[in-house]
């Protein structure tokens, strides 16, 4: 049945009506070459085309998939050096980027290449920049932001060889990768325990992330700034936004590039060592560069009930919760979801305080990273002479409005665990405008099924039945897929050890 729905309002949505079926999956055949093994990123949808990157050592390959999922083309990219350090992947409706990041000798280069609909190259390659090293190595050195209109593309990297005055090296390009600008900026670093959130870039070229103080004696979050760097601007500029004794946990940045502000958020505490109490949020004005508005939403008794795992107590409710995902409505508000998140081993039990910045999952496809303050890749994928057991349970959503204040609040309870591997479990959001999708695996009957609850505008959870077309033998790794249109994800899977990919249509 088709009606019009009630728009979400979120800036990354493609807004517009959509047909409410049920969602059906098609499988993509598995290839002899792709396993477990294999390193991967799902491109997105160019030219009506489904695009997929795999990398097995120096074998580096596009695959092109049609709507059925059938493979149309496997293009060798045989014009790439033998060990890449990096890629990232930048689509557009008719053509993708491909940026990569490869060393030869002591020199780390950063090329570009135009790749089309049916995964060919249609552009020399690009040298962005080179970067002569010392010593041979394998660390990241570049990192690429784009905007959300993917109108301004970003590259900089970061000479820490000087603790106290980091070297920033930024170039701004448009969407033709045209250099617009390029600066060396200096970034003074007070303490050695001192480093960033992750990095964004606003619709107009401006860099933004947060800096930010960890103690060696403790966990907690201190000496909040927020940094920018706009489009041509030739220094940063670092301003406080007034924490004060807050303890804060780790700290997430979002662009609202319709009213101009930044989201500045994070779960906070009321004594070192204790328990989540409940969400801190500064709204920063992009015009006066001031802190516009600031709230503390105190998390309450009822929510802690129904957030909190079976062996947890209301005080400890929010204690293995992270940040996932922060969502801005067209009103200026924004949805946060968070997951509960943490390991066991026979080692004893790991909870934030070990995992010291932020969650302990750690993606083998994350090309955020940064090589010489990066706090997410810490443990690798298992800790030595133990077996780990990696858990993600409930979803918890949180709706606030353009004051920070909370709207709504609600609660998707799962449970889910895996044995030293956390590829099969997590979740990722499908937003099809009017409802937001978790789509997750879940236990039933001993079987892993793909499961599928939204969340409405308004806060309503609707569970929906078993996607249709879900063939036996097929492991979902949800965590990984990737929204490719308004209707359409790619999931990534594995068949008898084999990769390939589904389509989920909804």
């Amino acid at each position: 049945m088709c009606r019009a729905l009630k728009l979400f309002s979120l800036s990354t949505a493609i807004i517009f009506p959509l047909l409410l079926n049920a969602q059906h999956i098609v499988y993509s055949e598995p290839q002899r070459d792709d396993s477990k093994r294999t390193d991967f990123e799902i491109i997105g949808k160019i030219g009506g085309k489904f695009l997929v990157f795999t990398s097995n050592r120096s074998d580096n390959n596009i695959s092109v998939f049609g709507n059925d999922m059938k493979l149309q083309q496997r293009i060798n990219l045989d014009f790439l050096p033998d060990r890449l350090i990096s890629t990232y992947f930048i689509p557009y409706p008719d053509f993708c980027y491909m940026i990569y990041e490869y060393q030869k000798k002591n020199t780390v280069y950063c090329d570009a290449i135009k790749i089309n609909g049916q995964g060919q190259k249609i552009s020399d390659i690009m040298n962005l920049d080179t970067t002569r090293i010392g010593f041979a190595a394998n660390n990241k050195i570049y990192t690429v932001v784009s905007n959300e209109n993917k109108q301004k593309i970003m590259l900089f990297k970061i000479n820490s060889k000087d603790p106290k005055n980091f070297l920033f090296t930024t170039f701004l390009f448009n969407p033709q990768l045209e250099l617009i600008d390029r600066h060396r900026l200096y970034m003074p670093m007070a303490d050695r325990n001192e480093t960033f959130t992750d990095f964004a870039l606003d619709n107009e070229g401006t860099l933004v992330f947060g800096k930010f103080y960890r103690s060696s004696s403790s966990d907690y979050v201190s000496n909040v700034s927020i940094v920018t760097k706009g489009p041509v601007a030739d220094s940063f500029s670092i301003k406080d936004i007034g924490t004060g004794d807050r303890l804060l946990d780790e700290i997430k940045i979002k662009i609202d590039n319709n009213n101009k502000q930044y989201i500045i958020t994070g779960f906070y505490y009321k004594q070192k060592r204790g328990s989540i109490d409940g969400l801190y949020t500064v709204i920063w004005d992009k015009a006066t560069d001031l802190k516009l508005k600031e709230s503390t939403t105190v998390f309450s008794d009822e929510l802690r009930a129904a957030a909190k795992s079976s062996e947890s107590s209301l005080k400890m409710a929010f204690n293995d919760f992270f940040i996932n995902q922060i969502i801005i409505k067209r009103d200026g508000g924004f949805l946060l979801i968070s997951e509960s998140q943490y390991t066991t081993s026979r080692g004893g039990y790991f909870n934030r305080w070990d995992y010291m910045y932020g969650s302990p999952f750690i993606s083998p496809m994350d090309y955020y990273s940064y090589p010489y303050y990066n706090p997410w890749n810490r443990y690798g994928y298992g800790y030595p002479n133990n077996i780990v057991r990696y858990f993600a349970e409930n979803i918890m959503i949180l709706s606030l409005d353009n004051n920070g204040d909370l709207e709504w609040s609600n609660v998707i309870p799962k449970s889910q665990y895996d044995d030293e591997s956390d590829n099969l479990i997590s979740n990722r959001i499908m937003n099809t405008g009017g409802e937001l999708h978790f789509i997750y695996n879940q236990y039933e009957r001993r079987n892993i099924l793909l499961s599928d609850q939204s969340v409405s505008p308004e806060g309503k959870i609707t569970r929906y039945p078993t996607l249709k077309n879900l063939d036996r033998g097929y492991d979902f790794m949800p965590r990984y897929g990737k929204q490719v249109s308004a209707s359409e994800m790619i999931i990534p899977c594995f068949y008898k050890n084999y990769l390939c990919f589904a389509k989920i249509e909804f």
